[in-house]
């Protein structure tokens, strides 16, 4: 297995990648996981989420340079079309000529001209794609923007453009949608979830699609295939809760385009879980994962400062998981037997190198203890960690809508009204009771809102029983002012789903 840093050489050492895999990288956010797995997905559309036994998964990615040129490397398209005083094939010629002049490819674009009535048309048609793109105010570099997955033409790798051409860069496809990739392919329920996943997404006859290739004409792809990273376990609950809630969004009767954003946010969700959870397997801590979320409201409550609090404690967890990662070594039979060498020094240098791929050669000849030997890589390993790793959970939980500031100084789990109605459609078939919803959210995802959930605070008089009943109250009121809760004659709260999978049914009302 070679492990690559963001400049494409070998990494110093392993310690993050032992634990999580290779890599999570917090500049990475959910919508770009999700646009990266998706390049891989589509490079093995005949056989979706197959991972071979004893053969590393590749592909090769598609770079479609002349649509996202002509997207996000084209400033000069609005103002020609603007200029109602010029004929339709003057205005041509002159975005030809421009476009030639700025684009670092010198090909002919003048196939356009036959797709389009008018070159307004075009401008439009343009404005349009361009519009759906994901961050599309961002000040990021041409090659790093991304237009809307209308299909399998409209995906492609994130580039550095150059003097000395186009080569693939790490910053913001930095293979976190490969470890997701695998993730689903480990996954119990796989063949279901690639079966809907294709037939959704990976449709090439859906009209924008369709506009997508014409564009672009010809798949451009990258000169050569590339192995993707690296998983180190083979099953996990978190992979199949996350395929099981893909599967279940997919499902539904919601348009393709309309699913995406909820599949990136129970893709995000699940995968900063993923991240917590091991976390908390290698601290081996008694105390279970929490997540207390104040469902935000005028009135301050005990329910902040715990959210809080949970936060910060949840944000510690990879440390000292990276921590209990390196000290392990230090429990193993081989490390035990070391000790009774006569010159220990030597084997202990070997086990650490074997398991963690340092010190390397220059370091080696320096005169390591076993104590001086696990120190400097545990400070190696904290200061490299501190840099992107150990910010996974902050940046994550934020983009997808789970933490928040707001009315506060301090970070805590405030869901937003989007992150609310996510996961109401990953978790309701059809309807739920209110109650039934707030404890299997609290089973899938360790989300704490209601009194039922939070016993613990209740019994250890962190928190009274009260504040957790009004938090729940909020919750349904937040639900119901976004159309998801319905309240029944007798009573009875029930969490609707939008796009319920069954439809309607009179025999609830």
């Amino acid at each position: 297995m070679s492990f690559l840093d963001d400049d494409n050489s070998p990494v110093e050492f392993v310690v993050d990648e032992l634990i999580w895999g290779h890599r999570l990288y917090d500049e990475q956010l959910p919508h770009l996981i999700f646009l990266e797995f998706l390049g891989i997905l589509v490079a093995n559309k005949e056989k979706p989420l197959i991972e071979e036994p004893d053969q590393q998964v590749s592909y090769r990615p598609q770079r479609q340079m002349r649509l996202r040129g002509i997207l996000f490397n084209n400033p000069y398209i609005e103002m020609i079309a603007d200029s109602n005083n010029k004929s339709d094939d003057t205005k041509w010629k002159e975005w030809l000529e421009k476009y030639a002049s700025g684009s670092p490819y010198s090909e002919d674009m003048s196939y356009l001209k036959k797709l389009f009535n008018s070159f307004d048309d075009f401008a439009r048609v343009v404005e349009l794609l361009r519009s759906s793109a994901f961050e599309v105010n961002s000040n990021k570099r041409w090659s790093s923007k991304f237009v809307f997955p209308f299909g399998p033409d409209a995906l492609y790798e994130d580039l550095r453009i150059d003097k000395k051409g186009a080569s693939n860069d790490r910053r913001f496809f930095a293979r976190t949608g490969e470890i997701l990739y695998l993730i689903l392919s480990r996954a119990k329920r796989k063949d279901e979830l690639s079966a809907l996943l294709v037939k959704r997404l990976l449709d090439d006859a859906m009209p924008l699609n369709r506009l997508v290739r014409a564009i672009q004409k010809e798949t451009e792809y990258a000169a050569n295939p590339k192995e993707i990273g690296f998983l180190p376990i083979a099953s996990h609950p978190r992979f199949d809760q996350l395929c099981a809630d893909w599967i279940h969004i997919l499902k539904q009767d919601i348009p393709a385009y309309d699913a995406v954003q909820y599949l990136i946010a129970a893709a995000g969700l699940n995968m900063l879980l993923y991240f917590l959870e091991r976390s908390l397997e290698k601290t081996q801590d008694s105390q279970p994962l929490r997540l207390l979320c104040e469902i935000v409201s005028k009135d301050r409550t005990k329910i902040r400062t715990i959210s809080s609090d949970d936060y910060l404690h949840n944000q510690n967890l990879s440390q000292r998981a990276l921590v209990a990662e390196i000290e392990d070594i230090k429990k193993s039979e081989e490390w035990l037997l070391a000790a009774s060498n006569e010159y220990p020094e030597q084997e202990y240098l070997r086990l650490v190198k074997e398991k963690f791929r340092w010190p390397n050669s220059k370091e080696e000849g320096q005169n390591w203890t076993d104590e001086k030997l696990i120190d400097r890589l545990k400070e190696k390993a904290l200061s490299r960690h501190s840099q992107h790793v150990a910010k996974v959970h902050a940046s994550w939980s934020k983009s997808i809508g789970l933490s928040s500031r707001r009315l506060s100084r301090r970070t805590r789990y405030a869901p937003n009204d989007h992150f609310l109605k996510a996961l109401v459609v990953t978790v309701v078939e059809q309807r739920m009771p209110f109650d039934d919803f707030l404890a299997e959210i609290y089973s899938r995802y360790h989300l704490v809102v209601g009194e039922a959930q939070g016993q613990d605070l209740i019994a250890n008089n962190q928190i009274d029983q009260e504040a957790l009943s009004r938090n729940s109250e909020y919750l349904a009121k937040r639900l119901s002012s976004l159309g998801l809760v319905r309240k029944l004659s007798d009573g009875c709260a029930f969490v609707e789903n939008p796009f319920s999978i069954h439809g309607d049914s009179s025999a609830d009302k």
